[in-house]
């Protein structure tokens, strides 16, 4: 679309600005950059994927003339473009330290969910009929085959079958595809693509696994905890913290293997990889970042993380991250007041649409984000939604001063 192209196009010329020497310099690279990408594109994905890189390495280069500039002494760019540089290194460290707790608090109060947000968003509720239990709105069931040794793999949808320990009986590769089904408007009517390949929905996988997998945690909806209510501190402060958890297919379903909380200063306050109950069947680091050798000598238990956390939040904390409902769901918690990146920064369809975290990060912070094919990684993906709130606050705040 033309408004995604020129948002693009803006942002190149910020970078440009860096390295050219003058106005119609930086107007004429920014342009001939935004059309090479516009050229190699056939859809608004992989647009986008093009457009990021190209941000990267426009950006790597400013930093290397930035660099250049002081060691060289050359006095090539303008007073006032120097001082853009030097605020644009500043603004993030301006931007962490610009609040108090108690301000930072009371201004993410805005955010919250709501609880019919909470619902809408399957996150998991307490069930008012069985203590210890959650309820899941919108959810269906698929995983397990009522108590046979049958499973439906998760990714491609085959039943296969299982040994009473939860392995598999024959090894049989699992072909699917990694992305969302995307629905286009084309003439007579609407196509439907998966995100990871382009191709018509009903292609062959375009992944290939050595075994199939199975969620198995909504069948799992018994041993939840509620935060619970604590005396106000001395300080009065509840606490704001990001929370961000990566898991892995093993043989008892999708299982926790690292969580990960940081504060509103970026400082990592807890960070411990998890072993599963289960026996790892596939790691999947293309979404996780988690390997079995990260998971070889961890002897930390769910139970023990569980405690932990619930040690450090209180039924008043504010907690951030992105589908906040996977984490929570993960961590068997349930908790309140919660701000969610993909709520505050919504997909202009609504749900079941959420932008991605690196796709947020690019348009708003103008921030690579996980481009290095190593999967996701908690501690930075934790790190992320703070910024993300942290400068949502902030341009929000400007803007009712004026």
């Amino acid at each position: 679309p033309p408004e995604t192209r020129q948002r693009y196009i803006n942002i190149f010329l910020t970078e440009c600005f860096k390295t050219c020497s003058t106005v119609n310099e930086a107007i004429n690279k920014a342009m001939t950059e935004e059309q090479s990408v516009y050229d190699r594109c056939g859809s608004k994905k992989m647009y986008l994927n093009f457009a990021v890189k190209t941000l990267k390495k426009l950006r790597d280069h400013g930093m290397f003339a930035f660099i250049n500039f002081f060691l060289n002494g050359l006095q090539v760019w303008k007073l006032e473009q120097q001082r853009n540089v030097l605020k644009g290194l500043f603004s993030l460290t301006l931007l962490y330290f610009s609040f108090t707790d108690g301000a930072l608090y009371r201004c993410l109060e805005d955010y919250l969910l709501t609880e019919e947000q909470l619902k809408e968003n399957n996150f998991p509720r307490p069930n008012p009929e069985k203590n210890g239990s959650a309820i899941l709105t919108g959810v269906k069931n698929a995983g397990y085959d009522g108590k046979s040794f049958k499973r439906v793999c998760c990714r491609c949808g085959k039943v296969y079958t299982v040994t009473s320990s939860g392995e598999h009986t024959r090894e049989e590769e699992c072909n699917y595809h990694s992305g969302r089904v995307l629905e286009e408007k084309v003439l007579g009517g609407v196509e439907k693509r998966y995100s990871c390949c382009e191709t018509i929905v009903g292609s062959a996988g375009c992944q290939t696994a050595k075994l199939h997998v199975h969620d198995g945690r909504r069948e799992k909806l018994e041993g939840f905890t509620k935060t619970v209510i604590k005396s106000p501190p001395l300080d009065g402060k509840y606490g704001v913290y990001a929370l961000n958890c990566e898991m892995c297919y093993t043989t008892h379903g999708l299982e926790l293997t690292r969580v990960t909380v940081v504060d509103a200063k970026l400082q990592v306050v807890y960070d411990s990889f998890v072993k599963p109950d289960g026996k790892v069947v596939d790691c999947d680091k293309r979404l996780s970042g988690v390997t079995k050798d990260d998971l070889k000598n961890t002897t930390t238990s769910f139970q023990s993380v569980q405690a932990i956390l619930l040690n450090l939040f209180s039924a008043d904390t504010i907690l951030i991250g992105h589908s906040l409902e996977n984490d929570l769901f993960a961590l068997k918690l349930i908790h309140d007041r919660v701000v969610d990146t993909s709520v505050v920064f919504p997909y202009r369809l609504g749900l079941p649409h959420k932008i991605e975290l690196r796709c947020l990060m690019a348009d708003y912070l103008r921030r690579i984000h996980q481009d290095d094919g190593d999967g996701h990684n908690s501690r930075q993906d934790a790190i992320a939604c703070m910024e993300l709130i942290l400068w949502k606050v902030k341009e929000d705040n400007k803007r009712r001063k004026l």
